[in-house]
């Protein structure tokens, strides 16, 4: 700041200092001459002010200092979050949509919205990864809607069946990947695959049952056997024996026994198809003892026709 001497006349514009010797006046730089015009006009009331102009610049004033204090202190993306929020920008809306196995609570936990979090302050690609972390979530879609509605859609995973191992049972995709552990009958239509190494294989064994619908609806498990071939059990309880290699031949086999003597249908336990040179067919205890009667009495008989003779 700094003052001119001017040697005007006592009519001419400017400020008068009146301790200046006669015929020597002060005078205020520009900027400074209007302040003091304002600073004047506003003593004298001729310049009007607005209610809450007061209130209004106080609190200004305190938001500017605490964002000034909270940027000092490191945390400014929590100032964002407080100042926006407080703004009326405070998330109270989630429209959610594509979620048939995925509950609204845990997506709601994975947002971790406390009923301050700022729809300006949402990290929507933050949001979409931890959607993802879900089991069920394949893919999901995140929108801000202003000024305080966040909408997702969700692409969920399709469930291919049931892989039991050991004890436990999972939800598997077609790629054998797990979905999540099954909790319930709701997926007990799904075909069930059993062994290790059985989720992997799942998609080809279902795809090769394809060429036998018949046989396919009643298969109530696909066995994985050493994680090279496969039995599968009926809905009868009647387990067929598969082999590695040639299953067309032996899924032959299979359907001409039972088209002429109606062999799932017996009293039998398994039936073993893996040897290409023969079929074994292994009874139930029942008919096995039935079938020893069977034979004893067919002996006797045979002794007795012998004696005859």
């Amino acid at each position: 700041m700094f003052a001119l001497k001017s040697h005007r006349s006592a009519e001419g514009p400017g400020w008068t200092d009146p301790t200046a010797a006669p015929g020597e006046r002060m005078v205020l730089p520009r900027p400074l001459r209007r302040a003091v015009r304002f600073i004047g006009s506003l003593a004298a009331g001729r310049i009007h002010i607005p209610n809450h102009v007061g209130s209004v610049s106080l609190v200004a004033f305190y938001a500017v200092a605490g964002i000034y204090a909270f940027s000092l202190s490191g945390e400014p993306s929590n100032v964002a979050q407080a100042v926006t929020s407080a703004a009326g920008f405070a998330i109270n809306n989630v429209k959610v949509s594509g979620n048939a196995q995925t509950s609204e609570i845990d997506i709601l936990e994975r947002l971790g919205l406390d009923g301050t979090t700022s729809l300006m302050a949402l990290d929507v690609a933050d949001t979409r990864d931890k959607l993802k972390g879900l089991p069920w979530v394949l893919d999901a879609e995140v929108r801000k809607i202003y000024p305080d509605t966040v909408e997702i859609k969700l692409t969920e995973r399709t469930p291919f069946g049931i892989w039991q191992h050991g004890q436990d049972l999972s939800i598997i995709e077609k790629t054998g990947s797990v979905i999540a552990p099954l909790r319930d009958n709701k997926f007990a239509y799904l075909p069930l695959f059993v062994g290790r190494d059985a989720e992997t294989g799942a998609q080809e064994i279902m795809a090769d049952f394809d060429q036998w619908p018949d046989v396919k609806r009643r298969v109530k498990a696909f066995m994985r056997v050493a994680g090279r071939r496969w039995d599968v059990k009926l809905d009868n309880g009647v387990i067929v024996k598969l082999p590695e290699h040639h299953m067309e031949r032996a899924m032959a086999d299979l359907a001409e026994l039972n088209a002429d003597h109606q062999l799932v249908e017996r009293d039998i336990v398994a039936v073993d198809l893996r040897l290409e040179d023969r079929t074994t067919v292994q009874l139930t205890p029942d008919a096995a003892k039935r079938r020893a009667k069977a034979v004893e009495a067919r002996a006797k008989e045979l002794k007795k026709a012998g004696e005859a003779i």
